[in-house]
């Protein structure tokens, strides 16, 4: 078992990287099938060690297959294990066949589906259905499901849960919700669509040896984002180094009443290692704000003629926490929607953009799937039904570099795959959090980051950080939580 790799791929080419394999490079089919069922295993035992009678359930094609091997190489183990077939082993054909008549003839039984799950069963093992479904679920395959679902016992799902789309993440009618998912060969994007996440559980991943080599001509879809990314462009200081070298962030925003989106913001770009960040905000509170937090330059603005200077000394702009859409808000938009400098958009910023839509190479949009859909003239669970396609289309239609958030935020990419962030929790889905990661990409572009480069990296080390403040658990979790966790995931 490995740790997750970087490149996520589509199902057409997680298949393509298997063909090569046995076609091209001569490993046979029914190898990769019992490596799988290796790995399966060996997970299943770690995580479940007293899990001692299992049923296992088992499709037609591959999936059945691994469903099989599995059987059997746990009953080598001692392990009771039931297994169910909801296609009749007679009409499997290749490798599929292969692994049940090599169980069968090792003492296996197989049973029928009968629309009834051993209620004594402390595992359950999901092989009906894999990553190349494109129909609903329905008929005794649907009846499955249910009973996976209100089942006790915890749940492995080989390669990917019965019911979801192996793509897109969608649910097809309906899913197995795994408690632990054992995946093969490539991670599939499908995984981390959608409302897959909340079907996956715990994803684990195994190559079956196959050598790096074999994927070389293979295109991912994503790249996976990590703490290496982080590692790689948060080095140390220089021993000399002063807070000129780090950039001068410009938060601008909090409209009359709303002075916390910008202390979040700014804060968090601080955080983040800025080396100086002042803010541009309503008159109505700017000493609260350096009160509250001092190392913040706060700044009265009334009109865009005092946010001038301002900007003559900045770096990069964040624009939009709290700002609002009020006639103040319009002319402080104005103004920035025709500066050059680098700039991350978020909040009302991206809800007046989306009323006077342009394209600049200089932003870094962060729009959550409501934010999106404003932006695109479209509806929320459009946005969510499809999310890589939003993603490409919020990046030619505004141009410089788009972070669609959620779970499983997503960055694009002008020269190369979109990025994916897999850290995170539901905890996370509170308010301020947009602007703590607002003001974590500005600290990364003002400290030298490319734009695209900035946002990957920030939309992680913002993920990883609330991952850190969930600790004492999710609910309840407030962005401004995510704050003193900054230091310790920037500096590893």
């Amino acid at each position: 078992m490995q740790n997750l790799p970087a490149n996520i791929y589509s199902v057409a080419a997680v298949r393509e990287i298997d063909r090569t394999t046995i076609e091209d490079h001569g490993v046979p089919g029914y190898t990769l099938m019992t490596r799988a069922g290796e790995a399966a295993l060996h997970e299943a035992t770690q995580c479940y060690p007293n899990a001692r009678r299992w049923q296992i359930v088992c499709g037609a094609g591959n999936n059945g297959g691994d469903g099989y091997v599995v059987a059997r190489l746990a009953s080598q183990q001692g392990i009771a294990v039931s297994a169910l077939a909801l296609v009749d082993p007679e009409t499997l054909t290749g490798d599929a066949a292969t692994a049940w008549g090599d169980f069968v003839a090792e003492g296996g039984v197989v049973s029928p589906w009968s629309g009834v799950l051993d209620a004594e069963a402390d595992l359950l093992v999901d092989a009906v259905l894999g990553s190349g479904l494109e129909r609903d679920v329905g008929g005794d395959f649907a009846a499955a499901v249910a009973a996976f679902n209100q089942h006790t016992a915890p749940v492995l799902a080989l390669d990917i849960p019965t019911g979801i789309n192996g793509d897109t993440g969608a649910v097809m009618g309906c899913a197995v919700k795994a408690d632990l998912t054992v995946t093969f060969v490539g991670l599939k994007q499908g995984l981390y669509l959608g409302e897959a996440p909340g079907y996956c559980g715990r994803i684990r991943f195994a190559d079956l040896e196959i050598p790096e080599g074999y994927y070389t001509d293979i295109d991912a879809s994503y790249r996976r984002l990590d703490a290496q990314l982080l590692a790689n462009v948060l080095g140390p200081r220089a021993r000399a180094a002063h807070k000129g070298d780090f950039g001068h962030v410009l938060v601008v925003g909090g409209g009359e009443g709303m002075p916390g989106a910008v202390r979040l913001a700014g804060e968090a770009a601080l955080r983040a290692g800025a080396g100086r960040v002042s803010i541009a905000t309503h008159p109505s509170h700017a000493a609260i704000i350096v009160a509250s937090r001092p190392e913040l330059m706060s700044h009265a603005v009334s009109s865009p003629s005092d946010l001038e200077p301002l900007l003559a000394k900045a770096d990069v702009i964040a624009f939009g926490p709290g700002l609002g859409q009020s006639d103040w808000a319009r002319a402080l938009y104005e103004l920035l929607a025709n500066d050059s400098r680098p700039a991350v958009w978020d909040a009302d910023a991206l809800n007046l953009l989306a009323a006077s839509p342009t394209a600049a190479p200089n932003r870094v949009i962060t729009p959550h799937p409501g934010e999106a859909a404003t932006l695109l003239g479209t509806g929320a669970a459009d946005i969510q039904a499809d999310r890589p396609a939003a993603l490409a289309a919020l990046a030619e239609k505004y141009g410089g570099v788009a972070v669609l958030k959620g779970a499983g935020t997503l960055i694009s990419s002008a020269t190369k795959a979109a990025a994916l962030c897999t850290s995170g929790n539901p905890g996370m889905a509170s308010p301020g959090m947009g602007d703590v990661l607002t003001g974590i990409i500005a600290a990364f572009v003002a400290q030298g980051l490319d734009l695209e480069t900035a946002a990957a990296a920030g939309v992680e080390a913002h993920a990883r950080a609330g991952d850190h403040a969930a600790s004492a658990g999710e609910r309840g979790l407030i962005a401004s939580d995510l704050l003193d966790e900054l230091r310790a995931v920037l500096n590893p």
